[in-house]
């Protein structure tokens, strides 16, 4: 899929696909939507980088893992993923659909 924003090259991934990979072990999971939002639900094990406040330099060190950004349907994910190659990280994927779509395929959530 090519980005909204013109910039690059955003990879869908499905929300099974986002769930091995945490189980793995092999995907960081960043959700980029605002606190009041992730502390109603989120997915175990995303960390919070809101997008209002998004600075790739302060994402943590994925460590071998593909990071993975996520938000409520998949807009404000695609942005972060193109914010993020803007500042020169390969970082090109995002939750397809977001948490909507994770719920939707049945998977947990925290709250």
């Amino acid at each position: 899929m090519f980005g909204l924003f013109g910039r690059g090259t955003v990879r869908d991934l499905m929300p099974e696909e986002v769930a091995e990979g945490l189980t793995a072990g092999t995907i960081l999971l960043i959700d980029v939507r605002e606190p009041k939002e992730t502390a109603h639900e989120r997915i175990p094990g995303a960390l919070l980088a809101p997008l209002s406040q998004f600075d790739p330099v302060d994402l943590p060190d994925p460590q071998g893992r593909t990071v993975v950004f996520t938000c409520a349907s998949g807009v404000r994910s695609i942005k972060a993923a193109e914010i993020a190659q803007a500042g020169g990280l390969a970082y090109d994927a995002h939750l397809a659909g977001g948490i909507k779509a994770w719920k939707a395929a049945g998977l947990p959530v925290e709250t």
